[in-house]
């Protein structure tokens, strides 16, 4: 609320675009300081473990990014199975061997980690460059997000690809990028955790790892903690429509509307666990319990045996450095290795250089430098006097861990991040980024990285990582965020919960195993079992009051109707350009262009439509029902909206008590708040009646109209109020081709 309610102006521009941050200017109204409100006492309570017995499960782990994205949940999984559940990682099909190599099971859900970091690196930024857009690059990347989500869905309800074996996740577990989590862990019913390496939950500490604060004139608190809404609010403006498009297609849900769209896990306040060392960054004190950071995840130290030439440079004249750019796809290696080559000259050392996705060094040959294909850090990291890479967190982490000096060469999202709390906690030089990396850079950063400065503060580092279990402390964090006596099945407690039926009038949840049980004795019908969930997830537009209420669904709609604009212009475009010729299918580029353009235009329609005739008053309904919270009073709970029949009792339900409450408050509140507060409690109270008396059966009789005269017809146009296959605009794939308005 913060963020919408308060008035000030933003600048955004992209000038370091080396980075992939969002470089932020802050001008503040006279006056808007810091108003971030306290968090309340009970979210601050440490939460308890359970004592309890923990059921099995089967727990899906969404991954989207690098192989040092990936790395970290290995070692998570291989603790969860050791727990005693069925853990499936879910990430990019390039990583199955790696996966598998670590005896788990392994499902792909698409997209090309390769394409993504060259994407990043051409494009750091949050806003693409305009030769990416003209080159059609935003149309390829949106297809990708587009198949990453359905990937995601998949890996929640389909077999093994290999064995067949049938899965259905009882709990996610996911990284922010994978954005399918919230999504899936609702159209499932089960329970959500997030785990990452970087920060993503709003604080007062220190500002997004996305966000570059170039200047501001709010109180440095604020800055930060601002910071982090509008990295969410970039971020879901860009792919907002890409997500809702699929909760349509592929899991038969209601859009997201853009007012909660940003934030969704702080809003539902879905527990997140930190893996990084407190010993680096400690937790910030604004953050709830449901909040951790419990330690750096590192699996076993694998077993290797060096090839020759490795294990001749390590063994000939002094210790060497280490120099790896890791999964980073660079647009000029050969520069970046004549500069490695040259600082390594200079500052007298030797160093050992990871070849890495961009080949540095191929076909290059030095007797000080050996370029080195795929090596373990965990082996590696203990036989090199210092490290210098490019910041991603698990990389960061070994060499900590090693005690090593760390210099950081950061080329977007959170590396810079990483690379100043490296320099912070004295382990090694300010971070260079990629843009100004040079042979004088370099030379600076390899003289501190072989300091003995340095070298301390990395030792002290290491001792402290080194009484953190952060993989075992994830797994106990896990377990005390879950809702386990509702996931419990109440026959077999060591099982998990998945049918619910009524036996002796009473409902009881069933496990697979019972429910088979209870069958074969004929003590139940198979017919009388339901899907269970055991963590639903309401998705609710909180309205406030009719003015913002009302002005909120008002820029929804031009939001809509921009990006529909936004895609007429784009399949005009097409008619305009398209030949006679005959496409794969067989079809005529000039007739699909015009049926394209045909589409945007009933899109365009439906969403002044669909705004003007349902959602600015179903938002005016929601304002007046709930202004009664802006003086205390506790609006009625009518209950979701999820079917007709659920639709009918709610409009009866609104108009009835939209009367009683409004009539009934003109003598309850003047005498309830007399009370409290003498006369001037009754005069309030009085007040309070009056506003009761206008807004109370205003709600109800908009309520009751909306529920009844549109329910039917909403429902299979529009899904404003409840999900259904049919949609107000087409869920083409084709939709996905031009970057959002």
């Amino acid at each position: 609320m913060v963020l919408f309610s308060c008035i000030f102006f933003l600048e955004f521009s992209d000038v370091h675009l080396d980075v992939g941050r969002l470089n932020i200017n802050f001008k503040a109204k006279s006056g808007f300081q810091n108003v971030i409100p306290p968090l309340p006492q009970e979210l601050l309570t440490p939460i308890k473990d359970y004592e309890g017995i923990i059921p099995k499960l089967n727990v899906v782990v969404h991954i989207v990014g690098s192989r040092g994205d990936v790395q970290p949940f290995l070692a998570l999984g291989k603790e969860l199975t050791k727990a005693g559940h069925r853990v499936r990682i879910a990430t990019h099909g390039v990583f199955k061997d790696f996966v598998r190599s670590a005896s788990l099971e392994f499902y792909p859900i698409g997209g090309d980690p390769s394409e993504l970091m060259a994407y990043m690196v051409k494009n750091p930024g949050i806003m693409p460059k305009f030769s990416t857009v003209l080159a059609g690059d935003i149309g390829r990347k949106r297809k990708m997000v587009f198949e990453i989500l359905d990937g995601c869905w998949k890996s929640c309800i389909e077999p093994d690809p290999d064995t067949q074996e049938p899965f259905v996740a009882d709990a996610i577990i996911a990284n922010p990028p994978s954005f399918a989590h919230m999504h899936c862990a609702q159209a499932l019913g089960v329970p959500l955790h997030m785990m990452f390496t970087m920060p993503w939950s709003p604080t007062t500490s220190f500002p997004h790892p996305l966000a570059n604060i170039q200047t501001t004139n709010l109180e440095p608190r604020t800055t930060n903690y601002l910071s982090y809404h509008l990295v969410e609010l970039m971020t879901w403006q860009g792919l907002g429509d890409v997500i809702n498009l699929w909760r349509r297609k592929s899991l038969c849900l209601p859009p997201i509307p853009f007012a909660i769209g940003p934030g969704l896990c702080d809003l539902l306040k879905i527990p997140y666990t930190y893996c990084w060392s407190p010993a680096l960054v400690p937790k910030p004190t604004d953050w709830p319990s449901y909040l951790e950071v419990v330690g750096f995840f590192f699996r076993e130290e694998p077993d290797h045996t060096p090839e020759p030439a490795l294990a001749s440079f390590l063994q000939a004249d002094s210790t060497p450095i280490y120099i790896g750019f890791g999964s980073i796809v660079m647009e000029d290696p050969d520069r970046v290795t004549n500069y490695i080559i040259e600082a390594v000259r200079l500052c007298g050392v030797r160093a050992i250089v990871s070849r890495g996705w961009s080949k540095l060094g191929e076909g290059r040959s030095d007797p000080n430098v050996l370029f080195l294909g795929e090596c373990p850090h965990e082996w590696l990291f203990k036989r090199v006097a210092a490290v210098i890479h490019h910041g991603g967190a698990g990389t960061t982490a070994c060499g900590l861990l090693n005690g090593r000096p760390t210099g950081i060469v950061p080329f977007f999202g959170d590396q810079p991040f990483w690379g100043n709390m490296v320099h912070s906690a004295g382990a090694g030089p300010r971070p260079i980024s990629y843009k100004d990396l040079n042979v004088k850079t370099l030379v600076e950063m390899i003289k501190v990285c072989i300091s003995s400065q340095a070298l301390v503060s990395a030792g002290e580092i290491s001792r402290r990582m080194r009484f953190e279990n952060g993989v075992s402390e994830a797994v106990a964090s896990f377990h005390r965020n879950l809702p386990i006596p509702a996931m419990t099945c109440d026959f077999l407690p060591h099982e998990a919960a998945c049918w619910v039926c009524k036996i002796g009038g009473k409902k009881v949840k069933l496990s697979d195993k019972a429910a088979q049980i209870l069958i074969d004795r004929e003590k139940i019908n198979a017919k009388d079992l339901k899907l269970y969930h055991s963590k639903t997830i309401q998705l609710e537009n909180r309205r406030w009051d009719p003015l913002t209420a009302v002005s909120s669904a008002l820029l929804e709609m031009v939001v809509d109707f921009g990006t529909n604009t936004s895609g007429l212009i784009q399949s005009s475009a097409r008619v305009i350009g398209a030949d006679q010729s005959l496409d794969e299918n067989g079809e005529s580029r000039t007739s699909a262009a015009v049926v394209m353009a045909a589409k945007d235009v009933g899109r365009m329609t439906g969403s002044i439509a669909k705004g003007a005739l349902v959602d600015i008053p179903l938002a005016l309904t929601e304002g007046l029902h709930n202004i009664p919270a802006l003086y205390n009073d506790k609006p009625r709970d009518y209950g979701p909206v999820d079917s007709a029949k659920a639709g009918g009792i709610v409009a009866v339900k609104s108009l009835a008590f939209g009367f009683y409450d409004g009539v009934a408050d003109l003598f309850v509140l003047p005498f309830k708040d007399a009370r409290k507060g003498g006369i001037w409690g009754f005069t309030k109270g009085i007040a309070k009646s009056y506003m009761g008396i206008v807004t109370k059966p205003s709600a109800g009789m908009w309520d009751c109209i909306l529920n009844c005269t549109f329910i039917y017809f909403f429902h299979a146009i529009c899904e404003t109020r409840f999900p259904s296959n049919a949609c107000y605009f087409s869920s083409d794939i084709s939709l996905l081709e031009g970057p959002s308005s």
